[in-house]
């Protein structure tokens, strides 16, 4: 592992995320946290478990287009056994909506018995769909919404920035930016935050992300890699030897016939997020993080 970080963390610090996300949660009944099928555990923001409280809390594990359905399934089941409502859905194309919708309405009951119990006078079901950036909360959003979304912003109490989309008859959604906390121990987690997008691509160490992408297809599916790039049994040696002969099979020369090394890494983290390396998740359900050794430097902002 690399005494540098791969990733080289700007937005804010990590007390002003928890602040913000904490003001979201008090102001809606029901939680939907947003997570990458293809990396659960790695998007996952820590702390929002806790901040949830005894909130009803459903985990939505997006994109699973792009993830190996056993692995969607072992996920799956793995929330379920915490006890964690978890559907596995596909915001892009509208897969999971409608059962998204009815199990908001079936948690929230309890929630709306109260109020008839107490007479209170009944009003929209509130959520919040919480996530990191590029994990697909935005187009989840519009999906549910439709082309219509009614979006009411300034209300009293609200700052800037969130807005109320109506979601059908009876539900609320509170519109929020997308929370990356900026400090992450497992090392490997920041590496898979960057291989799928969910950093911005000027802001981390491509040579070690690529490694580390490189290294669990070899480790984990390497025929994907021989199959893709055509590459020969000696070419499969180790990670650099399989870097350098995907560059030349594709062409990424200067001069004196030198592999361009980053070329070649643009297109293999290109290859995996079109899902030309086929659906491929990243984080197993009874993988250990990676925690830095001692005086080894951590991801920071």
């Amino acid at each position: 592992m690399a005494d540098s970080p791969i990733v080289h963390w700007f937005p804010g610090h990590m007390a002003k995320a928890t602040r913000m996300i904490t003001e979201y949660i008090k102001k809606v009944d029901v939680v939907i946290e947003l997570l990458d099928a293809r990396i659960p555990r790695s998007s996952a923001n820590p702390v929002i478990l806790e901040l949830v409280g005894q909130k009803p809390h459903i985990v939505l594990l997006n994109k699973v287009d792009l993830a190996d359905p056993k692995a969607t399934k072992e996920w799956t089941e793995f929330f379920t056994q915490q006890g964690i409502t978890v559907l596995a859905i596909d915001s892009k194309s509208g897969k999971g909506n409608k059962k998204l919708v009815s199990t908001v309405e079936r948690l929230s009951k309890p929630i709306i018995d109260r109020w008839v119990a107490k007479g209170i006078r009944s009003r929209s079901i509130r959520t919040i769909i919480l996530g990191i950036p590029n994990v697909g909360k935005s187009t989840l959003i519009n999906s549910l919404a439709g082309s219509a979304a009614t979006r009411t912003a300034n209300k009293a109490g609200h700052t800037r920035g969130q807005q109320w989309v109506k979601i059908g008859k009876n539900m609320e959604l509170l519109d929020t930016p997308g929370v990356l906390w900026p400090k992450l121990e497992d090392q490997r987690a920041a590496a898979r935050l960057a291989m799928t997008g969910a950093i911005s691509d000027d802001v981390y160490d491509l040579e070690h992300v690529i490694k580390q992408l490189l290294n669990h297809l070899l480790t984990n599916t390497p025929n994907i890699l021989i199959e893709r790039y055509k590459l020969k049994e000696e070419e499969m040696a180790d990670v650099d030897t399989i870097l350098e002969s995907i560059g030349r099979r594709r062409g990424c020369l200067v001069s004196g016939g030198v592999v361009d090394l980053d070329k070649a890494r643009r297109i293999i983290l290109q290859d995996y997020r079109n899902t030309k390396l086929g659906t491929i998740t990243l984080d197993q359900v009874n993988e250990e993080p990676y925690y830095p050794e001692d005086g080894e430097e951590t991801y920071h902002g």
